[in-house]
């Protein structure tokens, strides 16, 4: 079976994309919900996953090529059918040769008799609807709405559900076409990258009837990564971490990190963070994720048992810890080319120039009792939400409220007429390490 892979409708007003980088290669294996390309869009940068399992036959659109939303990217080959490429490999080289058409039925017959024990699985088990990484730091995203109900029928690329980052708010298109046999994740739930959100399975399916095989459906994706837990690798690293301060000369150490190090394991720019943050190697780091990916929680795994280790150290050896060097930023000294986001960015700041009045306006006022407010409830707030609670939230509240008082501040020139719109859409900048992004809270009034 063949299966297109298109490009996703990444927001509401996203009608392009640009294929940045190909991870896979043609002729190779991919997994569900394995990283398949990278896009760039005017809203976010971001990986696209396979939606099905097997082998990617043709690359359609090569990197910095910009295609409309729902055109073909590539094309997979089931992986019952990769089997045969061995002898069908020739069929496209004499395409015009009428003989091998009739040649191609032969070797094409058999798999539809081993494919007969897989469609039971698949009409069984259904395929698992999982939360894909919509962008290179976001780990975890947030279910906002449900747009088809269990026992809908779902065409392929049809839009399944909304879901909330810290990067975009998008919707989730079907990878298949189906019937909705279960939902896994509630609305306004939180859940990792990669965790299961339901399941699709054939068309005129009950629920019902897959009541059963739905509990073996996760256990065949969780089982690899139990097996491949962080904690053993813990032990080796901090055999080095020991010696490390009480040797002198560090360099002995360094030698070995290439050796364990995977040639493959991808590692997003928030996890390199971190990982120079806590001082953890990358090298030494066994990734949990999807094709060997080094995830956050491997790093934070392999600094808990090695943080007793260095505060020890620094106890005992108080000198090692002022050889604290600052490391240089590879990027001084270069020239590289600006990325899509960059564009978009410079050209809204210039844009914003010509329809936006620009001007400056001091208030003084007296914030003393949102002040005592925010001392009274940070420490609730921070315990609960995880994060501390600034004054922005209360200033945004303000913002609302003065622009439901004071429309005129809140309304657009189109021609001839000015519009005062009814709702506001407050937009926060936030200054990322890709470049200076807006997000928007609609309907914060």
């Amino acid at each position: 079976m063949t299966f297109s892979v298109t490009m996703p409708a990444l927001g509401e007003s996203v009608s392009e994309g640009t294929v940045t980088r190909w991870l896979k290669a043609e002729g190779d294996h991919v997994n569900v919900d394995e990283p398949l390309l990278e896009v760039s869009t005017d809203k976010v940068d971001t990986e696209i996953p396979s939606p099905v399992s097997g082998t990617l036959q043709k690359i359609v659109v090569q990197i910095d090529q910009t295609v409309p939303v729902g055109a073909e990217l590539a094309i997979i080959v089931d992986a019952s059918e990769a089997s045969a490429p061995v002898q069908v490999a020739q069929v496209p080289a004499q395409p015009a040769t009428p003989d091998a058409v009739v040649e191609t039925p032969a070797p094409v017959t058999p798999p539809p008799a081993p494919a007969a024990p897989a469609s039971p699985v698949a009409t069984s088990a259904g395929t698992v609807i999982t939360m894909p990484a919509l962008g290179e730091s976001v780990s975890e995203g947030t279910v906002t709405r449900w747009l088809k109900n269990v026992g809908d029928s779902i065409a392929v690329d049809e839009a399944l559900l909304e879901v909330s980052t810290d990067k975009v708010d998008t919707e989730i298109p079907s990878p298949v076409a189906g019937t909705l046999l279960a939902i896994d994740v509630a609305v306004d739930t939180t859940v990792a990258v990669g965790a299961r959100l339901g399941l699709i399975g054939a068309a005129g399916v009950s629920a019902a009837v897959i009541s059963t095989p739905v509990a073996q459906v996760p256990a065949q994706p969780v089982s690899p990564a139990v097996t491949v837990p962080t904690p053993p690798p813990a032990p080796v690293v901090a055999a080095p971490r020991v010696s490390a301060p009480v040797t002198p000369p560090p360099a002995s150490v360094a030698p070995a990190a290439p050796v364990s190090q995977p040639a493959d394991a991808y590692v997003t720019p928030l996890v390199r963070k971190l990982a120079s943050e806590l001082g953890i190697n990358l090298s030494q780091v066994k990734g949990t994720g999807i094709g060997g990916r080094i995830r956050r929680e491997d790093v934070e795994a392999l600094a808990r048992p090695a943080a007793p280790v260095a505060s020890v150290a620094v106890a005992s050896t108080p000198s090692a810890a002022k050889p604290a060097v600052v490391a240089v930023s590879p990027l001084r000294g270069t020239t590289v080319t600006m990325s899509r986001l960059r564009k978009v960015i410079a050209a809204r700041m210039v844009e914003s120039l010509q329809v936006s009045a620009q001007l400056t306006t001091v208030v003084e006022v007296d914030v003393t009792k949102i002040a005592r407010l925010r001392d009274r409830a940070k420490a609730s707030f921070e315990s609960r939400e995880g994060v501390k609670l600034s004054f922005l939230p209360f200033f945004a509240v303000a913002v609302c409220e003065a622009l439901k008082q004071h429309p005129v501040l809140n309304s657009s020139v189109e021609g001839d007429q000015i519009t005062y719109h009814g709702t506001e859409h407050l937009g926060i900048a936030v200054d990322t390490e890709r470049g200076l992004l807006v997000p928007v809270i609609a309907n914060a009034g």
